[in-house]
């Protein structure tokens, strides 16, 4: 059988697509590229938000900019005249994919909330029975409205806010016990 011969171009974005996808399977790193969205940030200020060590953070911080997620932007001088590195998100993990990150997310999501009162949680919930011509739709236009809003220039009066939306199959409770279904 005559050996198949690899494209080195497709090898290349695959080892992109994996190193991408590494970079964005810690709630630490999702954290960041947050925080970093409408506002450059340098890695102690980032540092500081997080309650992470500065020198732990910085290796987050680097394998987002290798990636494309994080971008340096111009040095300031700090408080005491140090050179800092302010960092901005590019937006370009909103169209990566990362396979199996709904567990992420859902970890994100919880260390982004600890703290909040549930009065400062505006949280929608609903049950529904749709075939999947109908779920379907609802995604995409779910997906759609998600898109319109990223593309959205940011209020200069407003204050940064987290969406997260999760649908979801049903388990019945014998199910999540391991029981067949009766």
């Amino acid at each position: 059988m005559p050996a198949v011969e690899r494209d080195p171009a497709l090898e290349e974005s695959d080892a992109q697509l994996q190193s991408r996808a590494r970079a964005l399977a810690s709630p630490l790193r999702m954290r960041i590229l947050r925080l970093a969205l409408h506002e450059a940030r340098t890695n102690k200020e980032l540092a500081d938000e997080l309650g992470v060590n500065p020198g732990t953070l910085l290796h987050h911080v680097r394998s987002l900019v290798a990636n494309g997620f994080l971008r340096a932007e111009e040095p300031r001088r700090g408080a005491r005249g140090s050179r800092e590195v302010p960092y901005r998100a590019t937006g370009l993990s909103w169209t990566s994919d990362a396979p199996a990150s709904g567990r992420m997310l859902v970890d994100t999501f919880l260390q982004e909330i600890e703290g909040l009162a549930v009065e400062d949680l505006n949280i929608i919930r609903l049950g529904v029975k749709f075939n999947q011509a109908t779920r379907d739709e609802m995604m995409a236009r779910f997906g759609a409205l998600f898109q319109e809003y990223k593309e959205r220039e940011p209020d200069a009066d407003g204050r940064p806010l987290s969406l997260m939306f999760a649908e979801h199959p049903e388990i019945s409770r014998a199910q999540r016990l391991g029981r067949p279904r009766a």
